[in-house]
């Protein structure tokens, strides 16, 4: 077997057994003799390759790392001297000991050559083994050192990437925490919410852990909380002390604690706060403190309690609404009997007395029912472009009777002031009753401010206004104030705080319900003691104020008119009958639109009065029917409560007549429904 196929042999057979942790030694030479020697001498050192030429031995190192390169000098093709300047110029190979092999030239100069070329050591032939494989023992130990010194620099570099990942992950972990802290503890402060932790039994209460914007809740730190420790005790309110007193106590048997209470703040407002609190016990059950939070549910409350007020006002209003409409049709059968005996009677003087003040006292009850609609949003109104400034002077007219020497106006308002979008009679009634309202609050006398100002709402405020502009008149007195309390109560129809027989509790409902029909609001804040502001707030009209256009020409009333009258009332169709018939009319009387529709099957008519709530057939429908079977007959609607908004399907030239009415206007309602003049009353 060639020494070329030993080697093969053992390269295959005993890697395990190469020393120097599996160094290679690649031996250059040309002769296979030698190769084999060199391969006996060293087979125990190391793997040992070998290459029978230079250009072998390049494609060897191409392929991997060796410790030590056996070089022979003289060999054909490239010598050792032209290999070793090749392996000394790549990068990959030019820390490899070279060791030269030579059977010749001995001489310094040609040592001098190989040192040159890169050589470390030079071998001669014939070769001593103990000198070449003490040599080349000390390369492949070297080598084996050098790659445990790398191996030990990448394990230690490998743990420092570790521990460095290990550290930035930790880093990474510890701000994910701590923004996850940061944006729970904004959220925590942003909300009206406190965190608190409190000892088993302290006697005062008093946390020793809080989380949250204490201060901006209450009005007090923490550190005021634990350098007076009865603060929380002393500042509950006395009408919610005995209860949240008694729940406390509760809480030491329960372990849980909830309640709610109204505390006062540092700046002396009443804030709704609701308490809980949990027991926290340690891992063996034992009890360790109480955890809680402290939350601010005011703004719940005051919601709350704006929309029981807003669905008992509308609750009283729709009551309210239907009384007048009964009270109506009474009045209307009272006023109408009143002034068919005035007018038919021929009573004496003393009579004609009596006549007079019971016909008075019926128009009062007439006003009276008036206000109760006004409350009950069911008034007619005839909004329009108001300018501001023009309402000065006839208030003054109104009120300058009224209100006594001791009482002074001031007036408040701008140039630029802008035009409200009200019934201007109406708003200037609603001011009476608030001026009227502040002067009763001064009975020593003062002045009473009334100023306009500008505002906007975007529709989530307190009011349940639309968004939009808003003219607001203020009337500010320096009188008595009102309670807390009752601020709810006096927009409440016959609730007032003056003497017996001193009010009707209808001045604030009135305007209450005139605000609301405007789409507006009345808004009262008042200390006791100090006064009261009450703010009415009106929409901006969207267009200038236009002077009244004159009527045009209108035909003559004829001199008498079929008129056939439908009213479920009895009373009421009797005396509107007797009126009819003063004015000249002939007169067809029904009570229902089922008989109505059989009378004008069978006659001629020339106007149609009907009530507008009926059983079964209202007096649109009753209207719609015999206009398919007439379009040109004219009609007159006439009501005890309903707004003109309230009629669904009125045709435009349908006059409405509202309940009680006097010989005057009907007889103007009449003329409107007919295009013509009405009849003079006198």
């Amino acid at each position: 077997m060639t020494a070329t196929g030993v080697v093969s042999r053992r390269e295959t057979e005993r890697p395990q057994d190469l020393g120097g942790d599996g160094a290679r030694v690649l031996v250059v030479d040309d002769d296979e003799r030698n190769l084999l020697a060199i391969q006996t001498v060293l087979e125990d050192i190391g793997e040992i390759v070998v290459a029978r030429s230079g250009e072998e031995a390049l494609r060897h190192l191409l392929k991997g790392e060796f410790a030590v390169i056996l070089l022979d000098v003289y060999m054909p093709g490239l010598d050792g001297y032209e290999t070793a300047q090749m392996i000394r110029s790549r990068e990959q190979s030019k820390r490899i000991p070279i060791v030269f092999l030579s059977a010749v030239n001995k001489e310094t100069e040609h040592l001098i050559r190989g040192y040159a070329m890169g050589a470390v050591d030079y071998v001669f032939k014939p070769v001593d083994p103990i000198v070449l494989r003490s040599k080349v023992a000390v390369f492949v130990d070297l080598f084996a050192k050098t790659k445990e010194i790398e191996r030990k620099a990448q394990q230690e570099q490998a743990l420092l990437d570790a521990n460095l990942r290990a550290n930035a992950e930790l880093l990474r972990a510890e701000q994910d925490l701590r923004r996850a802290e940061q944006r729970q503890a904004a959220i925590i402060e942003s909300l009206p919410i406190i965190l608190y932790l409190e000892p088993l039994e302290y006697e005062p209460r008093c946390p020793n852990f809080v989380s949250g914007d204490l201060q901006s809740m209450t009005g007090f730190t923490f550190d005021d909380v634990r350098v007076n420790p009865k603060l929380w005790a002393d500042r509950l309110h006395e009408d919610d002390r005995g209860r949240v007193i008694a729940a406390l106590a509760e809480r030491n048997r329960t372990g849980r604690f909830a309640v709610e209470y109204r505390w006062r703040c540092a700046n002396g407002s009443y804030r709704h706060f609701h308490d809980q609190a949990v027991l926290l016990s340690d891992a063996h059950g034992r009890p360790t403190e109480f955890a809680g939070t402290l939350t601010d549910v005011t703004e719940q409350r005051t919601l709350e309690s704006q929309l029981v007020q807003a669905q008992k006002m509308d609750a009283i209003g729709k009551l309210t609404g239907g009384i007048a409409h009964d009270f109506n049709n009474l009045l209307a059968a009272v006023l109408g009997g009143l002034g068919l005996l005035e007018r038919r009677a021929g009573l004496a003087e003393e009579h004609l007395k009596i006549l007079a003040m019971t016909k008075r006292t019926a128009d009062q009850g007439a006003d009276l029912v008036k206000r109760l609609l006004s409350f009950a949003r069911r008034q007619q109104l005839e909004p329009r472009p108001i300018d501001a400034k023009t309402l000065v002077e006839g208030v003054d007219d109104l009120l300058s009777h009224t209100l006594g020497g001791r009482v002074q106006l001031h007036w408040n308002l701008s140039d630029d002031a802008w035009c409200a979008f009200a019934d201007k009679t109406q708003l200037e009634l609603a001011l009476m009753n608030l001026i009227i309202n502040a002067r009763d609050a001064m009975p020593e006398g003062g002045i009473i401010t009334i100023s306009l100002e500008h505002r906007q709402s975007g529709g989530d405020d307190a009011l349940n206004l639309s968004p939009g502009n808003y003219v607001v008149f203020a009337v500010e007195d320096t009188g008595i104030g009102i309670e807390p309390e009752l601020l709810e109560q006096v927009m409440e129809p016959f609730f007032t705080t003056k003497d017996i027989g001193k009010g009707t509790g209808l001045g604030l409902s009135m305007v209450y319900g005139f605000a609301k029909q405007s789409s507006g609001a009345i808004h009262l804040t008042s200390e006791p003691g100090e006064g009261t502001r009450a703010e009415l707030w009106i929409p901006r009209a969207n267009a200038a104020p236009t002077p009244a256009a004159e009527g045009g020409a209108v035909k003559p009333l004829p001199e008498a008119l079929s008129v056939l009258l439908v009213d479920d009332h009895a009373e009421v169709r009797l005396t509107t009958a007797a009126m009819l018939e003063d004015l000249g009319h002939k007169v067809i009387e029904c009570g229902s639109g089922h008989e109505a529709r059989k009378l004008l099957d069978n006659g001629t008519i020339d106007l149609l009065v009907s009530d507008y709530a009926m059983p079964q057939m209202s007096g649109i429908s009753l209207i719609g029917d015999a206009r398919r079977k007439d379009p040109t007959l004219k009609a007159l609607i006439i009501t005890g409560y309903a707004e003109l908004d309230d009629i669904h399907d009125l045709p435009a030239d349908v006059a409405v007549l509202s309940k009680p009415f006097n010989l005057a206007a009907l007889s103007e309602a009449i003329a409107q429904a007919t295009k013509s003049r009405p009849y003079s009353t006198d």
